[in-house]
């Protein structure tokens, strides 16, 4: 099949007026915004001026780093007041920069104290706030003026000029009429002066839009680029979730191990140490010729050995499911839902074995557990549901796996220090993910998880 090639020359062009009305929609918005930009930076230069000269004359005494810092926190006011004033505009949002850029764990009166100090982010807005805004609004405010003035006045002239003093010697019109008498030949003073103002003020309202728009513009490239948010911002932090979910997830393994070594303690290793005094009860029934006895010590033991080697199977299924080694998630999942004491409808993605990772795949697997264990034992439930499936990511978004357990129970559940739900929320942060717990008195219970893939997989 041969695909047939438009020229460029047959592509129809944007239509004029109808793009010419998108910018006039933008005009009172845009004159707003010069306008009362232009006191804005007026007044940041005047504070910020005397904040920061008088810290710098006192930082012989103690006063004068804390009046510095707080001039820093004040131009971060003004900044942000501008990046909000821009909305006026209908231009883009200018994205908020990154105020924090320490490690995360790094507290403490001087970190906290000092952190304008070595954030630039704050001194580009003092150098916005002194320096750069005034000057920029100084200009964008004189030809505003100059553009709403000529264009308002000279549209109107014909009506406020018939008020104003005539023959006083300020009449102007006389002089273009016999410079040009083959245009204005015969003309008199008053509709020369109309006809002029009226043709400078229907020039500057047309061309209105483009002047306050660029004017505008011009602004909003300075904000992206000084009050904005910088490439940088976004690696501190990735660097600051990082470093959040590795302590998230050392505090969730902990946990987890303290978990293991309490049911180790309360489980198998008390009827091993049943079964060892019941072997040495054996071996002097045994030596003391009294068979019966003996045999029943036996038949004790061997019930001992069997729930101790049972319960070392669901301890070992816990830190390595074989069901999930071997058949994946999707079966996982199906098998604790046959399993749980409280009936579950499960409606899982296919999709969930070819996406998500192992470390994914058993701390979901973990997580969904605890929650079934959960709603069997605290929530009076008598059916559950549970969803699992691939969000798909919008342009420049990242994949996430979503898991929804929804009972039917009581209600009442929420999250607090020390107790399952926390842990749980612990080993999600871990993944760099989110759990959601709704759960209102009354019920219905509805706990979700949210993780996303690519970051997951790049955490260790």
């Amino acid at each position: 099949m041969s695909s047939i090639v438009t020229p460029a020359s047959d592509i129809p062009a944007p239509a004029f007026w109808p793009s010419y009305g998108a910018l006039w929609k933008r005009v009172p918005g845009s004159a707003v915004y010069l306008l009362v930009v232009f006191v804005l930076a007026i007044t940041s230069l005047a504070v910020l001026a005397s904040l920061l000269f008088t810290g710098v004359g006192l930082l012989i005494l103690v006063v004068g780093l804390p009046l510095i810092v707080g001039t820093l926190f004040v131009a971060r006011a003004f900044g942000v007041a501008d990046r909000f004033l821009l909305q006026l505009t209908g231009l883009p949002a200018v994205p908020e920069p990154e105020w924090n850029r320490d490690a995360a764990g790094r507290t403490g009166f001087w970190p906290t104290f000092s952190r304008p100090l070595r954030n630039g982010h704050y001194w580009v807005y003092l150098v916005h706030g002194m320096i750069v805004s005034p000057i920029l609004s100084i200009v964008s405010f004189t030809l505003t003026v100059v553009w709403l003035s000529i264009s308002l006045g000279g549209l109107t002239y014909w009506f406020w000029g018939v008020f104003l003093p005539r023959d006083d010697g300020g009449e102007w019109g006389h002089y273009v009429a016999d410079a040009m008498p083959w245009m204005f030949g015969g003309w008199s003073s008053w509709a020369v002066e109309v006809v002029l103002y009226l043709v400078a003020g229907i020039l500057f309202a047309f061309t209105l839009p483009w002047a306050l728009g660029g004017l505008a513009l011009g602004h909003h490239a300075v904000a992206r680029g000084m009050l904005g948010r910088w490439p940088s911002d976004d690696l501190a932090a990735e660097v600051r979730a990082e470093a959040s979910a590795r302590t998230s997830a050392v505090q969730a393994e902990d946990m987890a191990l303290r978990r293991l070594e309490r049911d180790i303690h309360d489980g198998p290793q008390q009827r091993l140490v049943r079964l060892q005094l019941d072997l040495a009860s054996l071996e002097r029934r045994a030596a003391a010729g009294d068979t019966d006895a003996a045999a029943e010590l036996a038949r004790e033991a061997r019930g001992h050995a069997a729930a101790a080697l049972d319960e070392l199977r669901a301890l070992s299924a816990g830190v390595a499911p074989p069901l999930l080694q071997d058949r994946g998630l999707t079966a996982a999942l199906e098998g604790l839902s046959l399993a749980s004491v409280v009936p579950v409808r499960a409606e899982l993605d296919p999709a969930l074995d070819a996406a998500v990772s192992p470390e994914v795949a058993r701390t979901v697997y973990f997580i969904v557990a605890e929650l079934l264990t959960n709603a069997a034992k605290h929530s009076g439930a008598t059916g559950a549901t549970l969803r699992a499936w691939i969000t798909q990511p919008a342009p420049g978004e990242q994949p996430a796996l979503d898991v929804w357990l929804v009972d039917d129970g009581r209600g009442g559940a929420a999250p607090a220090p020390g107790h399952g739900l926390e842990g749980l929320r612990e080993r999600v942060r871990g993944l760099r993910g989110e759990l959601d717990v709704q759960s209102p008195l009354g019920g219905p219970t509805r706990i979700g998880v949210r993780i996303p893939l690519a970051a997951a997989a790049a955490t260790p």
